[in-house]
């Protein structure tokens, strides 16, 4: 499949609500390294806000105090997600299964 032809506006228009994603993302993973989100909290939204499901669960992860990569990747194989599995597409089992995990 192609890629659309876009024109010069739509591409500035495209690259601005791309921008705005990535900060949206940004600031959700600070404020779970702050402690001001909880991630059975923003699974929670993951459903409903499109910012939230498309973000990386491996991320939203490693912006937890103590979580690194190795301690993300261990603990995804654990559970039986695939490291690029974003927050919208886990499934309930697997969703019950990382909040298990990590209590």
């Amino acid at each position: 499949m192609a890629l659309p032809t876009l024109t010069p506006e739509q591409r500035a228009d495209a690259l601005k609500k791309a921008a705005a994603a990535r900060t949206a993302r940004k600031e959700l993973r600070d404020k779970i390294s702050r402690g001001e989100e909880t991630i059975p909290g923003v699974l929670d939204r993951a459903k409903t806000d499109q910012i939230v499901g498309k973000t990386k669960v491996a991320d939203l992860l490693k912006s937890l105090p103590g979580y690194g990569p190795a301690k993300v990747t261990a603990l995804l194989e654990q559970t039986g997600i695939d490291v690029p599995r974003r927050a919208a597409g886990l499934g309930d089992r697997q969703r019950q299964a990382l909040l298990d995990a990590l209590k």
